[in-house]
């Protein structure tokens, strides 16, 4: 709940309201949150984020956006073969650590 009224101060997103005052989310609302969470978990910022909404809404780029999309791609392409390094690096560990391993009783 915290997420969607910083999202709101921010106006990424703009919730219905019933008469007494509720928030309503529509299904457009629910995607526009999840798209910030993915995106902010890889590491892009608010800011960025916010910035990018609009390829969203209007399923194009402008010449900035899409260079500041293939930027973030790379900047994460960079990060995942990080990623598959460590990950390789640990598997050979456990696998050598299970070879010297002594048994269990």
């Amino acid at each position: 709940m915290r997420a969607l009224r910083y999202y709101e101060e921010q106006e990424p997103l703009v919730p219905e309201r019933t008469p007494s005052g509720q928030r309503v989310y529509t299904e457009e609302a629910i995607e526009r949150v999840r798209f910030f969470q993915q995106f902010y978990a890889a590491g892009l910022g608010s800011r960025t984020i916010t910035s990018l909404l609009p390829c969203l809404d209007a399923g194009h780029t402008t010449v900035t956006q899409r260079d500041e999309l293939l930027a973030e791609r790379d900047r994460l392409a960079t990060h995942i073969a990080a990623m598959r390094k460590a990950l390789g690096r640990l598997d050979e560990l456990i696998t050598a650590a299970d070879h010297h391993s002594e048994p269990t009783a």
